[in-house]
């Protein structure tokens, strides 16, 4: 028999994503729609570990559904991985009374969430909030859509240069492993070539096709590089190793790093936040756990965290074909 939940606590951990606020806001609204106390931990398991927490009601998370970032902070804690930084949280949850938790992060959040929740017998429902989109059980993550946005609007503006002074941009945008970002901002920004570590599109395919690219009349040429692209040893070495070969082209280097994970998030993201939470808050009352929220052809889901740990959704091979026929 499922125990009562009275008490619900909630941390952002890993990466910051934007739409987090969004999601924390919706934990605290659902809770005070369904009367149950919310605790919000700061610095994600780290918090929890020491006992930083705050009581989280209706009116504590006004005006934050806008806000990129965590209000609760977030960290990756190298305590938790271990049997005693893990005994410390399940302690501390008890003495507060918190009966369940709610971890909003991604793959490695959900991994030390479903440890501890087999350890401690405590409910545990994980909403995947990261910019990667790699985790298996859902179609989008939370803060997806507004990094892809915030790189768009940076390739267009990259683009303005490259096309004045008749240059080659590589743009390494992030995504780890994954080439999600990388994939879908190349095709919405019109670039020339992306490369993804799940395709080796390999230096010789490269050359020939900036050269074909040359060759057509284009005068420059933007490339998106997913950041776990393994072409080259780094984008700045590949740039190295295109002038050398490429004299014509005048290569540049533009790393947008971590501000793709910042900034306001878009409406999507908001919005999805807010269904993934609500939905989260109904799982435990409804005695689930140890799952995942997700969507999946627009419908929120739940999924084992076995299910979601596993390697994520395959790149869209339609968009690479796309892209090769749109980069003529």
């Amino acid at each position: 028999m499922a125990k009562e939940i009275r008490t619900i606590g909630v941390m952002t951990s890993g990466g910051d994503a934007p739409g987090m606020n969004a999601a924390i806001r919706a934990v605290a609204r659902a809770c005070a729609y369904y009367n149950v106390k919310c605790i919000g931990f700061y610095r994600g398991y780290q918090g929890m570990i020491e006992g930083d927490y705050c009581e989280m009601n209706a009116r504590s998370v006004r005006n934050i559904i806008s806000r990129g970032g965590t209000i609760l902070k977030s960290a990756r804690s190298q305590e938790f991985r271990d049997v005693e930084g893990r005994k410390k949280a399940a302690n501390n949850l008890k003495k507060i009374g918190v009966d369940a938790m709610i971890l909003i992060g991604g793959d490695g959040t959900f991994r030390g969430g479903e440890i501890f929740s087999k350890e401690y017998d405590i409910p545990v429902i994980g909403v995947p909030g990261t910019i990667d989109n790699d985790i298996a059980g859902t179609n989008f993550t939370i803060g997806y859509d507004t990094a892809l946005n915030t790189v768009i609007d940076a390739i267009d503006k990259i683009r303005d240069t490259a096309s004045s002074h008749d240059r080659l941009f590589f743009v390494e945008v992030m995504g780890r492993d994954a080439g999600f970002i990388a994939l879908n901002t190349g095709v919405g920004a019109g670039a020339e070539e992306i490369l993804i570590p799940e395709e080796d599109l390999g230096l010789d395919r490269l050359l020939e096709s900036l050269k074909r690219s040359k060759r057509s009349g284009k005068s420059s040429s933007i490339v998106v590089v997913s950041e776990g692209d393994k072409i080259g040893k780094n984008v700045y070495e590949l740039a190295d190793y295109i002038s050398e070969n490429l004299p014509d082209y005048e290569a540049k280097v533009t790393v947008l790093g971590h501000m793709q994970r910042g900034g306001s998030p878009t409406c999507f993201d908001r919005t999805l936040a807010s269904r993934f939470c609500v939905k989260a808050v109904e799982l435990l009352l409804d005695g689930q756990q140890n799952v995942m929220v997700g969507i999946i052809n627009n419908k929120i889901t739940a999924t084992s965290f076995e299910e979601g740990l596993k390697e994520g959704y395959g790149i869209n091979k339609e968009l690479l074909r796309i892209s090769d026929i749109l980069s003529t």
